[in-house]
């Protein structure tokens, strides 16, 4: 697949992930767009490194995107994590 479907899916599967975990995100859309497109690369390499399976066949393939939303999870709830600490110690300060 090319550069131009791995952003359109990453920015699907961002939209999705986020609709899957609803909350307030300190990015805004373009972080979020941008955890989109890393987690659709994670969500592949992660399938071809644990299971094994080439989860990037095609844009239209639902292993794509179903790698594609994992990863984009995966990212969001670490992003959310690492950006709710650095937003508490300022907070405090």
């Amino acid at each position: 697949m090319g550069i131009i479907a791995w952003i359109i899916i990453g920015l699907l599967a961002g939209a999705i992930a986020k609709a899957l975990m609803p909350g307030k995100d300190p990015g805004g859309i373009i972080i979020t767009m941008l955890i989109g497109i890393a987690g659709g690369l994670l969500g592949g390499w992660l399938g071809k490194v644990i299971f094994g399976v080439d989860s990037i066949d095609g844009f239209f393939e639902l292993s794509t995107w179903i790698a594609a939303i994992i990863g984009s999870l995966i990212l969001l709830a670490l992003y959310r994590m690492i950006a709710g600490r650095s937003g508490r110690r300022h907070s405090h300060a």
